[in-house]
């Protein structure tokens, strides 16, 4: 088995507030459909996947 190692290296969010730290870029969506624009633009610029975590929070996870 190899060794996966996957790692944050955005985050979009509807809900700044609730962002502490972390030292990886965070976005301000301003809606729904704002944050799903921004996600899915990051991720196929860093060829990364795209989570979301709650409704209105997705992290971008390289591999």
């Amino acid at each position: 088995m190899g060794n996966q190692h996957a790692e944050i290296v955005a985050v979009v969010t509807m809900k700044p507030e609730t962002i502490q730290g972390g030292g990886v870029p965070v976005f301000i969506a301003e809606n729904k459909k704002h944050l799903q624009k921004t996600s899915l633009l990051l991720e196929k610029i860093m060829d990364a996947a795209a989570h979301e975590i709650e409704e209105e929070t997705i992290i971008i996870v390289a591999r």
